[in-house]
């Protein structure tokens, strides 16, 4: 059997498949880049399998190409590039890759909210630019952790992760969640609150949703207005969760304190008045970008491909 990547994957899980006794063939798209739409369709119209991305768009038009596909492994946690619910009326199982790249972007997210809370980049920045002088009393003024409420906008895998690594620094957790997380609450003595009483008291806000219809702009103008003045607002989940002109125009009259970005809206088109503003920390997506979550990532998504095409069930099915 054949399948097709469209982007490098770490060497490991390429040889897990040619290792295999089922798939003969491994096609690897090579240009460190979104592939093409006109070169995904040339080369998926024989593939029995698909490992793809979120930069990759596997619509009707897509799927009806690929008659012998029986999965599309998404090597990522987010399936929203794929439309799951034809891709299971054509019997192709969707896959993704939870779990594993939890650590990772609890990680970052935890390090956003140090690089917002103590201006580290800015810091950084004026070093470099050769402005320190000597200590003053004002310079760089941040703000500590201890005592200060930290809300979780999503207490899944992520979410609860991150609690329970600014637990430790005396944060105070809150959540938002549509089922108590007995686990959180009893690690961290975090307490469950609706969502505008977590917009409202939290000096910190995580966001851990996925992508759906319903969260689209979950943050919009109203309740964006919720947040403290001295709030710093965290995204490493997907950037169309916010709605980035209400959240820029905000950051711009400094009705936050801050925000630590790792997602965008139109990724990767990043909106230019964001590059502007001295008061966000901007990563390029890079939530899961450890060796070890991005290794995890591809055994699991070959995994996955494998167990499909010798009739196994699929380890992490999303439809």
């Amino acid at each position: 059997m054949k399948v097709f990547i469209t982007r490098e994957i770490p060497s490991v899980a390429v040889k897990l498949l040619k290792e295999s006794r089922i798939v003969e063939q491994v096609v690897v798209y090579k240009k460190d880049q979104p592939i093409p739409q006109k070169e995904l369709l040339k080369n998926i119209k024989d593939v029995d399998a698909v490992i793809s991305f979120l930069t990759d768009k596997f619509d009707r038009l897509v799927i009806d190409q690929m008659p012998k596909c029986k999965i599309i492994a998404n090597y990522a946690v987010g399936f929203n590039n794929i439309d799951i619910e034809y891709a299971k009326k054509k019997n192709i199982i969707v896959t993704n890759t939870p779990d594993v790249l939890t650590d990772s972007t609890a990680d970052l997210a935890v390090a956003l909210a140090l690089a917002c809370s103590r201006r580290i980049i800015d810091a950084e920045k004026f070093m470099r630019a050769g402005k320190f002088k000597g200590w003053k009393p004002k310079l760089f003024v941040g703000m500590e952790l201890r005592n200060k409420i930290f809300g979780i906008l999503g207490a899944g895998r992520i979410g609860t992760a991150v609690a329970q690594r600014v637990y430790p620094f005396g944060a105070k957790i809150i959540y938002f969640s549509n089922n108590i997380n007995h686990m959180l609450e009893k690690k961290t003595n975090a307490k469950r609150v609706s969502l505008n009483g977590l917009l409202k008291k939290s000096d910190f806000v995580s966001i851990h949703l996925p992508l759906t219809n319903k969260t689209y702009h979950f943050l919009d103008k109203e309740k964006l207005k919720l947040l403290k003045k001295s709030c710093i607002l965290i995204n490493t989940a997907r950037g169309e969760i916010v709605d980035e002109k209400e959240l820029i125009k905000i950051l711009k009259t400094h009705k936050i304190f801050t925000a630590g970005l790792d997602v965008f809206e139109n990724e990767s088109q990043i909106n230019h008045e964001l590059l502007k503003l001295d008061n966000a920390v901007l990563l390029p997506h890079i939530g899961s970008a450890t060796i070890e979550a991005r290794t995890k990532m591809a055994l699991l998504a070959a995994k996955n491909v494998i167990a499909v095409l010798t009739g196994r069930k699929a380890l992490t099915p999303v439809n």
